[in-house]
C-alpha cells in the first residue's frame, strides 16, 4: 500500500483495462480511487467518453484528484479538460496516448495546454502512436514527458502489469501539483522528467 496522499481516478482506453492492467494494480494499491465507467468500452466516442469523465469527476468527493489515464484515455482525458477542466483535478500521468488520426479526431479538439500538471509517457515502439508525434501532442498540451524507451503499448501485452514506474512518476506529478497550488504557478512550467 502507497503512503501517498494523493486520490487517483483511473482512465482507461479501448477495451478497459483488465484485471492485469498496471492501471487496475494502481487502483488496488489506492484505496478510494475512482475508475472511468463507459457503456461501450469496444467502440471509444470521445465526446461520450469525455462526458463520462465529467460525471465521474463531479460525482467524486472533495478535490486533489490525480487523473490516469492510458491510450485513448489520454485523449479522453485531454478532451474533457478542454470542455470541462476543474480545480478539483490537481494533475494527470498520460501514458501512451493514443494517435488521434486513428480514431477520425480532429487534431482542434485536443488543441491546447492542459490546466495541470501533466506527464505524458511515450514508447519508442508503440504501435499505437509514433513516440516524436506522442512527443508533439505532449508539448501541445504543455505537458512533461517521459521517454519509457522500448515499452510497446506500456499494457499487459507489453508486460506491463505491475508498473512501479507509475507510482514514482505519479509521486513526482502530486509534488509538482502541490507547489504549483500552493506558488499558482502555471503549469507549463512543468520540468520534463527523465
Amino acid at each position: 500500500m502507497t503512503t501517498s496522499t494523493m486520490r487517483l481516478i483511473i482512465v482507461p482506453g479501448l477495451h478497459g483495462s483488465e484485471a492485469e492492467h498496471w492501471q487496475s494494480w494502481l487502483e488496488q494499491r489506492h484505496p478510494g480511487a475512482l475508475r472511468l465507467s463507459v457503456a461501450d468500452w469496444h467502440t471509444p466516442v470521445l465526446d461520450e467518453w469525455a462526458e463520462r469523465l465529467d460525471q465521474t469527476i463531479r460525482q467524486a468527493p472533495g478535490s486533489d484528484w490525480i487523473l490516469v489515464a492510458h491510450s485513448f484515455g489520454c485523449l479522453t482525458t485531454a478532451r474533457w479538460a478542454s470542455r470541462h477542466a476543474t480545480a478539483r483535478v490537481r494533475a494527470a500521468l498520460l501514458v501512451a496516448p493514443a494517435n488521434p488520426a486513428r480514431f477520425q479526431i480532429a487534431p482542434a479538439l485536443l488543441e491546447g495546454p492542459l490546466p495541470f500538471p501533466t506527464t505524458v509517457v511515450t514508447s519508442r515502439n508503440d504501435p499505437w502512436f509514433d513516440s516524436s508525434e506522442a512527443t508533439q501532442l505532449a508539448r501541445r498540451w504543455g505537458a512533461g514527458t517521459w521517454d519509457a524507451g522500448h515499452a510497446g503499448h506500456l499494457n499487459v501485452a507489453s508486460g506491463h502489469g505491475p508498473w512501479p514506474l507509475a507510482e514514482a512518476l505519479l509521486e513526482t506529478l502530486q509534488g509538482t501539483a502541490a507547489q504549483s497550488r500552493h506558488l499558482r504557478a502555471p503549469h507549463r512550467d512543468l520540468a520534463t522528467a527523465h
